[in-house]
């Protein structure tokens, strides 16, 4: 009996040996120096992680910036904290991770194994009045055990800051944010591209501003997990509202419309994929692939509400898309599943793979939802729309259609407060008619939660992107050579692996490990960040 109580107590003290502790570290504070807004962070370095220092006052709250805002004397004692914390840890952090991280702690499996082992023993050789004293402590030891490793079994969690990449591009447009559950964006539901032109299907609903900010902006998941049985989006499932938000703040409805046509077949599309529902909310039904076409980065062009990635035409790697499953993506190099956007149905989700709730109207909640202004409008056979063309103030279209051949047009527009008017020419007889809605919103630019980088596409661009020897720099706007200060190349984990204080035409990767790298050209008055691939 004293032997099967020691074994028990050895049990217990693994829980101590192997599992992880608490973060209970020394707290260390220091001034951080956010050079470009001229002010002072106090607290202690915590992580460095996709360009951005995450910094913990001695509250506990947590705070980042890009390391780029920090002086360059900050720079490197976050890039030397980095560096030192790298050698420590044993694992490979050079692996590209960019959309879930997932670990698995091989000492749960030692303990299990050996618990079980032990059990077996315990119950072979124990008689029956023994057991009925061993069997509780057993079962609380190996449970103490057991929990001690929960979270180190599985732990699965999207990087916000990977995110947030694929939205960068299209700010201040898009404003984004996050918190423990979900990755938030913020948009007044317009695109900066032209909308409504080609639509043969026309419903005369028109383009107006959304307050997709607040409490009503998108919700993506930050935790997805897969569905036991994918819920397929079809005429029978989410027929209202979004099942995905574009790079650009878009919403993306599914390709069905309620009444259960596809909506591009139907010719209610414009040349983007895109057109206005019932409270005049402009949103897509197709992917939106000429998102690609806006970044010269390999980064999803959308986000499905189960908290998936959607990417275009190439793997997140840059290789040509892989095969298919029926939900219209696959499981990514890293294990963590994306959706691809294609040209024919069912263009972006054939099931949604992840978790998530549809309520009795047939909508993924949560949800933002639009608000019209007016009563929605009725279909217009035989109308063609051939522009909506914004006018210089920035509030209001004119929308212009030809229906028997005639070509008749809509011109109307908002003021701040929310009075809207429209006026309607059709035959050279005007119609103006007022509507009264709510205030215009203003997106935030509040990034003090996301990551900040430089995406201004206009200032150089490279080529080949993914390249395999060479990569060639060309400086756009006639830019002057003698505006390059720096040119740098940084590895996903922050160290600089290039460096030249001049413009360079050309820079040779043919000893660069292949993998993700940022390049950053430090100009006179700013600097741009791009990422590029080697193959």
């Amino acid at each position: 009996m004293k032997k099967i109580i020691t074994i028990i107590i050895i049990c217990l003290l693994s829980q101590i040996t192997f599992a992880h502790n608490a973060h209970n570290s020394q707290f260390i504070a220091k001034e951080w120096n956010i050079a470009k807004q001229n002010k002072t962070v106090v607290g202690s370095f915590l992580m460095y992680k996709n360009g951005n220092v995450f910094i913990e006052d001695a509250n506990g709250n947590i705070c980042n910036f890009p390391l780029t805002s920090l002086t360059n004397d900050d720079q490197n004692d976050v890039l030397n904290k980095y560096q030192a914390i790298e050698k420590l840890n044993t694992q490979n952090n050079n692996a590209i991770a960019p959309a879930s991280e997932k670990t698995y702690d091989y000492k749960y499996l030692i303990v299990f194994l050996f618990i079980v082992i032990i059990s077996f023993g315990i119950y072979r050789f124990t008689n029956k009045k023994q057991l009925q004293l061993v069997t509780p402590l057993l079962i609380i030891s190996a449970s103490v055990t057991l929990f001690g490793f929960t979270k180190g079994l599985m732990k699965t969690t999207t990087d916000p800051l990977f995110v947030n990449s694929a939205f960068a591009p299209f700010k201040p447009e898009v404003n984004t944010r996050y918190d423990a559950n979900y990755f938030y964006v913020e948009s007044l539901g317009l695109p900066t591209h032209l909308m409504m032109a080609t639509i043969t299907g026309w419903q005369q609903q028109y383009p107006i501003p959304q307050c997709y900010v607040g409490t009503n902006a998108w919700s993506i998941p930050l935790n997805p997990v897969k569905a036991t049985t994918p819920v397929p989006v079809n005429q029978q499932h989410f027929l209202r509202g979004a099942v995905a938000v574009a790079a650009n703040g878009i919403a993306i409805f599914n390709p069905y419309t309620n009444t259960g046509v596809d909506a591009f077949l139907d010719g209610q599309l414009d040349n983007f994929g895109g057109h206005c529902g019932r409270a005049d909310d402009y949103h897509y039904h197709t992917a939106p692939l000429f998102l690609d076409s806006k970044t010269t980065d390999i980064i999803p062009i959308a986000f499905a509400l189960d908290g998936y990635a959607v990417y275009g035409a190439l793997e997140p790697d840059g290789t040509a898309m892989k095969t298919l499953d029926a939900n219209h993506g696959h499981d990514g190099s890293n294990g963590v599943y994306h959706y691809h956007g294609t040209t024919t149905a069912p263009y972006m989700i054939g099931n949604m793979v992840g978790k998530v709730t549809e309520d009795s109207t047939l909508q993924i909640i949560p949800q933002a939802s639009a608000k019209g202004v007016r009563p929605a409008g009725t279909p217009l056979k035989g109308a063609v729309i051939t522009s909506c063309i914004p006018n210089g103030n920035g509030n209001g279209y004119k929308l212009t259609y030809t229906l028997a051949g005639v070509t008749d047009s809509v011109i109307y527009s908002w003021t701040p407060a929310g009075n809207y008017t429209f006026n309607y020419y059709v035959s050279n007889v005007l119609t103006t008619t007022n509507y009264k809605g709510a205030a215009i919103c203003s997106v935030p630019n509040n990034n003090t939660n996301a990551h900040e980088i430089s995406w201004n596409k206009n200032d150089f661009s490279i080529y080949p992107n993914p390249s395999k020897e060479i990569l060639y720099l060309q400086l756009e706007n006639n830019t002057p050579a003698s505006q390059v200060k720096e040119i740098a190349i940084y590895s996903l984990n922050g160290t600089k692996v290039y460096a030249a204080n001049q413009f360079e035409k050309t820079i040779d990767l043919k000893d660069f490990p292949a993998g993700i790298y940022f390049i950053k050209i430090q100009f006179s008055n700013n600097q741009t960040t791009k990422k590029i691939i080697v193959q």
